[in-house]
C-alpha cells in the first residue's frame, strides 16, 4: 500500500468509526443508501486509503449495522456495549473502550483518527492534510471550515433579562473586519491517544485547525442535511 505521508511510518494509527444504531432524526442512517452505498461505507473507503482493514475498527451496537460492515470486508471483533451508545455517551468513551479492547490483544496505538460516517464527502487529502499537522506534543488536529457566523458580530446570547448581547465583544464595526472564525465540521479527528487517557476531549488545550472547503463539510444529522448531501451528488457540485 502506498504511504507517502510523513507521520504514517512515526505512529501505530488506528482508524476509528463510530456507528451506533440508536439515531432518531434518520433512522439507521449510517447504512441508509447514499449515492447508491451505504453512508459507512464512505468513512470505510477513506480509511482504506491509509491502512489495512485490521486497523479500521467499527464500534457499533447494531446488529445491522455491523452486518453490513462485515460484508464490505471489516471485521467487527467487539459490540459496543449499550452504555456507551445513548445519545448521552461521550465519544471519547467508546473511543477508549475500543483502544482498551486492542490493548487487551496485545496491540496499542498511538494515535486515533476518529471518522464520524456523517462526513461522507471528506476526501483522501483532507485525511492526509490533518494527519501531516500532527506532532506528538499536542491533543489534536481537527478538521474546520471558515465560517461568516462571527461571534463578534453575528452570534448573540440572551441574558436572564430576556434582552441579546453579542457573544464576544470586540471594537469592530463591520464583520470583514472581525478575526476569523472557524466551524467544526466533524470530519477528521487526529487524536493523541495520550491525552485521551488522561483528559476528557473537551478539556483538551493543545488543538491545531485542518481547513477543508465548506462544501466537503456536510455533516449528515437531519433529514435536511441528507436532502442537501443527496443535492450536492445529483448536481455534480460534488464529485466522489
Amino acid at each position: 500500500m502506498d504511504r507517502p505521508h510523513k507521520n504514517f511510518s512515526q505512529y501505530k494509527i488506528l482508524f476509528f468509526i463510530p456507528a451506533r444504531g440508536g439515531s432518531k432524526g434518520i433512522p439507521f442512517k449510517n447504512i441508509k443508501e447514499l449515492g447508491g452505498k451505504p453512508l459507512i461505507y464512505y468513512s470505510i473507503d477513506i480509511a482504506r486509503n491509509f491502512a489495512d482493514d485490521k486497523d479500521i475498527c467499527v464500534s457499533s451496537d447494531s446488529d445491522e449495522i455491523i452486518n453490513v460492515v462485515k460484508k464490505y470486508g471489516i471485521d467487527v471483533p467487539f459490540v459496543r456495549p449499550a452504555h456507551l451508545a445513548t445519545d448521552e455517551s461521550p465519544i471519547d468513551d467508546s473511543i477508549k473502550h475500543a483502544l482498551d479492547f486492542y490493548t487487551s490483544k496485545g496491540v496499542s496505538y498511538d494515535v486515533v483518527i476518529l471518522l464520524q460516517p456523517t462526513s461522507p464527502f471528506r476526501k483522501k487529502e483532507h485525511v492526509e492534510t490533518a494527519l501531516n499537522k500532527y506532532r506528538n506534543d499536542i491533543d489534536m488536529v481537527v478538521t474546520v471550515f471558515e465560517t461568516d457566523a462571527n461571534p463578534y458580530f453575528v452570534l448573540f446570547e440572551e441574558d436572564e433579562t430576556g434582552f441579546i448581547y453579542k457573544s464576544k465583544t470586540g471594537n469592530f464595526y463591520r464583520r470583514q473586519d472581525c478575526p476569523k472564525v472557524w466551524r467544526l465540521n466533524g470530519a477528521v479527528y487526529v487524536i493523541n491517544t495520550d491525552s485521551l487517557k488522561s483528559m476528557p476531549i473537551k478539556d483538551f488545550k493543545k488543538i491545531i485547525k485542518s481547513e477543508m472547503e465548506e462544501i466537503f463539510s456536510v455533516d449528515i444529522d437531519t433529514l435536511l442535511d441528507w436532502q442537501w448531501a443527496e443535492f450536492l451528488l445529483k448536481s455534480g457540485n460534488v464529485k466522489l
